[in-house]
This record gives structure tokens, sequence and C-alpha cells, in this order.
């Protein structure tokens, strides 16, 4: 193709990647995306698809996800194969020492933009009748939102294909970079105006030497999926072991939480709940940093977050139909997600880690501002 517009190549078809060919197509660029599988195979397919606002950061992180969530609204206009709902989140608390985080997140100066307030377990299940089971109260957050992970870069390449000034090669593996242009195993150097790699976990060797003392690190997570639920989960649900993982809810009240079960504190565990569109639960999720990673995956922390999401919701769950683990990248120098030329006019854009699929769209923003 050649239209004369300004040239992008993105090396990787997971949410980053995928989303600098959005942003590139929305900017005039001509856009050609390589990655090195068929078919998604990496942490973009295996994560929640939740659109997090709740727990991010107060400051720059809470901005860009504030941004990202508007990006994400309007792109499910074009897309709305990805599934787009502004369900919102309930985050439970089931002690009291949970109750006093709830109260001292609703209490902050941002808790506004953040869309956040403390709903009583009346409150709850009147509002959401598929949690009756144990609550005493529940942080609302109703600028979270929902996709569907796997069917997000199929439906945001279905939208770009509409355009003659999208070309999309799925197994090509990108071998060496030089000034502006990679080349793909099979000899074709593909020249752009900008070039942006976003290589996800494993980056392979043409990037080995300009990500070896990068700050990044490898986090191994596993989740499990029931069969359908037969009722509806209208809101992404936690617990309140999510209340240590995310930084939003640094503060005094947090360090007077009681120590996490032995079985959470072991997996680094939090419940994520989150009903797909067929009706089945995806529940998780775990935290492991060992390199290298177990291949092996537990029945352990799924047993107990099972038993988490059963004790909220109130009853036995569906069976378990499918269980997956996933690995990905995060920045580990305080910043947002790493981003480092390798060489003019190519970009390297990694480690958003448990941040990616929220912050995807707005990260993708900041590489053309």
């Amino acid at each position: 193709m050649t239209t004369g517009a300004p040239r992008l190549v993105v090396v990787g078809g997971g949410i980053l990647g995928t989303m600098h060919a959005v942003e590139g197509a929305r900017r005039g660029f001509e856009v050609v995306q390589l990655d090195r599988d068929a078919v998604p195979r990496g942490a973009s397919v295996r994560n929640f698809g939740l659109v997090w606002v709740s727990g991010r950061a107060a400051g720059p992180e809470l901005e860009l996800a504030l941004r990202a969530r508007e990006r994400w609204e309007e792109i499910a206009r074009l897309a709305p194969a990805i599934g787009f709902r502004a369900a919102g989140s309930l985050t439970i608390a089931r002690v009291p020492a949970e109750m006093a985080v709830i109260e001292e997140a609703v209490g902050r100066p941002d808790s506004g933009a953040r869309g956040l307030s403390i709903l009583t377990a009346a409150q709850v299940r009147a509002t959401f009748p598929a949690i009756t089971g144990e609550v005493l109260a529940a942080l609302r957050c109703t600028r979270d939102a929902i996709v569907e992970p796997r069917s997000v870069l199929g439906a945001l390449r279905g939208a770009l294909e509409g355009s003659a000034a999208y070309t999309w090669l799925p197994g090509a593996h990108a071998v060496e970079v030089r000034d502006h242009a990679v080349r793909d195993h099979r000899g074709e150097w593909h020249d752009g105006d900008l070039v942006v790699c976003c290589p996800g976990a494993y980056p392979g060797a043409f990037l080995a030497d300009q990500l070896a003392v990068a700050p990044l690190r490898r986090v191994r997570l596993q989740m499990i999926e029931t069969e359908p639920f037969a009722t509806e989960v209208t809101t992404a649900v936690a617990d309140g072991d999510s209340f240590r993982y995310y930084p939003a809810y640094g503060g005094r009240a947090r360090k007077g939480l009681p120590p996490q079960a032995d079985v959470a504190a072991r997996w680094s565990a939090q419940l994520l709940l989150v009903q797909r569109a067929t009706g089945h639960l995806t529940i998780g999720d775990t935290h492991a940093y060992d390199e290298p990673s177990s291949f092996d995956i537990s029945d352990e922390p799924s047993r107990h977050l099972v038993a988490s999401a059963a004790a909220i919701l109130g009853g036995t769950l569906p069976a378990v139909e499918r269980r997956w683990d996933g690995v990905y990248v995060e920045a580990t120098a305080g910043g947002l997600y790493h981003r480092v030329a390798v060489a003019p006019g190519v970009v390297v854009v990694t480690g958003a880690g448990g941040r990616g699929m929220t912050l995807a769209p707005a990260i993708a923003e900041e590489s053309f501002a």
C-alpha cells in the first residue's frame, strides 16, 4: 500500500501493539502490523478484560487511566465486538478493617473522579441481586468497565481492516531492527516513519541487548473459568484482599488490615471476578515473580478464590470448565511502563504489567504525543 501518508510499523499483536495500530490509523498513518503468532496467545487474551480505574495510584497513573477509560468508550463505538460494558465494580468488605479502607478511599479528594461511593450490604443486595452472601459493605466504582479479552484483538483488527491503509501480517517474526525499519524472519524489511515494538513478556533475540538491563520483571498469574452461572452478575467483583495490591488504597487504614489467609499470602492472591458475555465466570488471580517461573498450574489458590467468590455470591458456583496461566512484564523503576528508543525512528513500548488492558489506549496516545 502506498498512499503518501506517513507510515507506521507495529511489531506485536497484543493489546499494546494493537492500540498503537488503532491510534496510528486515527492519526492518518498507513499501518503495517506484524505478530509472530497467527492467533493471540499472550497476556492480552489471558486476563480479566478489566478497565480498572478504581485501584490506580493518585496522580499521573489515575489521569492516564481516566483518559484510557474515555478512549475505550470511544473505541467501542467503532468496534462494538470488543464487548465494552460500563459495568463498574464492587470491592467487597467482609470485616471492619476492610470497611475502614473503603471509608478512607471515599474520603480522598480524587474519589469523585474515580466514581467512588460506599454501598451498605442492603444496597448491594438491592442493586446487584446476584450478590447474596457475606457482605459488610462495598466500595462501588462507576468508572471501572469490562471488555471481552478473547474478542478485543480480533474486533480491533476487524475495524482496522475496513481501511485500505492497514495491513495485518500474522506469523511474521521480527528478527532485526535498523533505522526506521524492522526485518521479519523471511528476510523482508518493513520501513516506516515510525516503528513501534511491543514485544510482550518475551521480546526475542532481536531486542535482547536493548532490554537486557531494562527495569522490567515478569509476573506469572493463574486464572480459572467456570461453566455459565445462571444469575447475571452485572458488575466486576473484588474481595478485600484487593486493597493490599492496588496503590490507590495505600494509607493508614490499609496498615490495619489483618494478615491474609495463609494460602492467599503464599500465592499473593486477590479475588477478581468477572462474568463473561457467555455467562461464564472468570476468577483469579495470583502473582508469582520467580525466574524461571513454574510450569505447574496449582489447584490450591483456585480452591481458595472459588471459595471466596462463593461466599460473596452466596451459593455454590458452577464447575470449573478451564484454567490457564499467563505471564506479563511490568516496569520496576517507578514508571507506569517502559518506553525506549533503540534506533532512530524505532521505539520499544512494554512493561505496562497488570495495567496493560486498562492503559493501552492512553499509552498509545502518548507514543504519538
